[in-house]
């Protein structure tokens, strides 16, 4: 009977007889994939309890009838009352400041307190967008950079065949098989990432209309009262 001879195929195996640039383009794969794992998990916790301090300011402003009151409990607690307390801070600080320079009129009162009230919007809306970007480059990137080892390990795999009388699978198979590990090591990094993106992009920007929405009626309301 002919002597069957296996391979061991597992994926460490695969890994450490690969080429050193396809090591090192799955080590920089599994950085990156570690890097944007912990960038989801912190986004996560983020957007969770921006959600949940967001309701609460939100509860806490339509029940509370005093302004200057509801100030002076969101600066004690600057850091529990989210963005949108911070917005509503900086709205309310301008407003002040401004009525009290008695020579300007209502709309440039009214002018400022929106410009300070934007300009807080547009530094929140920075802290929530943070790494966003870093993940959708993940996941957009990391399939070419495996595809990329792949490439090169399949390169590899077929000139060692030039030294080979007689080309068989069991030859062929190992380099493929190490390579491959590449693409399925990008994959890993990018659908996670791909999928995170979506769904806190999707998360912020609801946030940014809840706040360009309480902005607006928040405006009404000092209108009003000017």
């Amino acid at each position: 009977m002919p002597q069957v001879v296996t391979q061991d195929l597992s994926i460490i195996h695969l890994i450490q007889n690969a080429s050193l640039l396809v090591q090192l383009v799955m080590g920089l794969l599994l950085f990156v994939s570690l890097l944007s794992w912990w960038f989801i998990f912190l986004k996560m916790f983020a957007v969770r309890q921006e959600i949940r301090q967001s309701d609460l300011f939100e509860e806490s402003f339509w029940d509370n009838d005093d302004l200057s009151r509801l100030y002076q409990n969101t600066a004690v607690m600057r850091g529990e009352s989210g963005s949108m307390g911070r917005i509503f801070s900086a709205g309310f600080t301008e407003f002040l400041k401004l009525k009290k320079k008695h020579d300007m009129s209502n709309d440039a009162v009214m002018d400022g307190t929106r410009r300070a009230m934007r300009a807080r919007y547009q530094r929140e809306m920075d802290r929530l967008e943070s790494h966003l970007a870093f993940l959708a480059s993940v996941g957009s990137v990391s399939p070419y950079v495996g595809l990329f080892g792949t490439v090169w390990g399949i390169m590899t795999a077929f000139r060692g065949l030039a030294n080979v009388g007689q080309a068989t699978l069991a030859h062929v198979a190992p380099g493929i098989a190490e390579a491959l590990v590449a693409t399925a090591m990008g994959l890993f990094a990018a659908i996670p990432a791909v999928v995170a993106y979506n769904r806190y992009s999707h998360d912020i920007s609801r946030l940014a209309s809840r706040f360009e929405i309480f902005m607006e009626e928040f405006s009404n309301i000092l209108q009003r009262q000017s």
